[in-house]
């Protein structure tokens, strides 16, 4: 099967669509017709999707002075928070940017403990909040 020419033929009559929406028969699609609702995506798909999305996540953290004064382990704290809240939920964490900028670690990783965040994210926060105190994976 050539499926240059099959590919640019769906492409055509499907048409692309970045964010999903439901089709003419109700399912839930995206791109050039991927029926969300039956097939899903796959592991492979969901951990390159991940990868790309951490990836974008850093290259806006980059942009900030006190990101790139850190550890890569630490980084990795901030990157995991800010893929869960948003660069700009992230931003809002300003007592803990400033403990970052002074390298006191421990204030930081207080700071993320005091906040909303953390009682909605549990275990996830008492885990980040360790590995920025630390300067170790956990």
């Amino acid at each position: 099967m050539n499926y240059e020419n099959l590919i640019e033929q769906v492409k055509l009559h499907e048409g692309l669509r970045l964010k999903p929406y439901k089709c003419t028969a109700n399912r839930l699609t995206i791109g050039y017709g991927r029926n969300l609702d039956d097939k899903g995506i796959s592991v492979q798909e969901a951990e390159e999707m991940l990868l790309a999305d951490l990836a974008e996540v850093e290259q806006s953290l980059i942009k900030h002075n006190f990101f790139n004064r850190l550890d890569e382990v630490r980084q990795a704290v901030l990157i995991n928070m800010a893929f869960n809240l948003g660069v700009i939920g992230l931003l809002r964490f300003k007592n803990m940017i400033t403990a970052l900028i002074t390298r006191d670690y421990e204030t930081a990783a207080n700071e993320m403990l005091d906040s909303k965040w953390a009682k909605q994210v549990n275990m996830r926060a008492i885990m980040l909040a360790e590995q920025m105190r630390t300067g170790e994976w956990q």
